[in-house]
């Protein structure tokens, strides 16, 4: 049996997984988690040989979404093959999904036997990436934002002021400032929050 941990902070996704999923006969699943600190620590309990990862769930404890709980995991036990499932088809999360780890990048709306298909897949060694996303993600390029760039727009979406940004990242406001401006310079926007917005539309965030 293949023994699949789930993840996704949706309970009724999560069920509906677990219910399409445990109809095959050599899948079983172990546990469900409702957000990545969850997946983390089930992970470890009870070693799944897949998890299927929703990639964007609470991230009260930093751990949360499914691409940062991904990299932790896969550097904790590499045996441990991962799916990311996300509603969001946008490139740059294919990217940052497979740089993390993961052996696999499905969207949700995908049947419940390819999904069995992709488990069964990824467990033999292979990678699965939807072609659509692959396509988009060729097309779209990297992130052209550096990584404190990416932090300084991450930290500001909540819409706190230079001062607040720089105090959280532990840096000036002129350095602030001059990402901010840079950010928008790059997105191609008018302000930090259109330039949050075509980031997070491109997954770059």
């Amino acid at each position: 049996m293949i023994k699949v941990l789930l993840a996704d902070d949706q309970a009724l996704i999560r069920q509906a997984f677990a219910a399409l999923l445990n109809l095959e006969h050599d899948l079983e699943v172990v546990g469900q988690a409702s957000d990545g600190t969850e997946a983390i620590k089930l992970a470890a309990e009870r070693h799944p040989d897949v998890i299927v990862m929703d990639i964007q769930m609470p991230e009260e404890s930093g751990t949360g979404d499914g691409i940062t709980a991904t990299a932790q995991i896969v550097a904790a036990d590499p045996s441990i093959r991962v799916i990311i499932v996300t509603t969001f088809g946008r490139p740059g999360y294919l990217r940052r999904g497979l740089q993390a780890g993961a052996a696999g990048f499905v969207v949700k709306d995908t049947p419940a036997r390819e999904l069995a298909d992709a488990v069964r897949r990824v467990h033999q060694g292979l990678r699965v990436v939807d072609p659509a996303l692959a396509t988009d993600s060729l097309i779209a390029g990297e992130s052209p934002l550096t990584a404190r760039e990416t932090d300084v727009l991450r930290t500001a979406r909540s819409g706190g002021t230079v001062a607040d940004i720089a105090g959280a990242l532990f840096l000036s406001e002129g350095t602030v400032r001059n990402h901010l401006s840079a950010v928008i310079g790059k997105t191609g926007a008018r302000t930090r929050a259109e330039a949050a917005q075509i980031a997070e539309s491109n997954g770059w965030l």
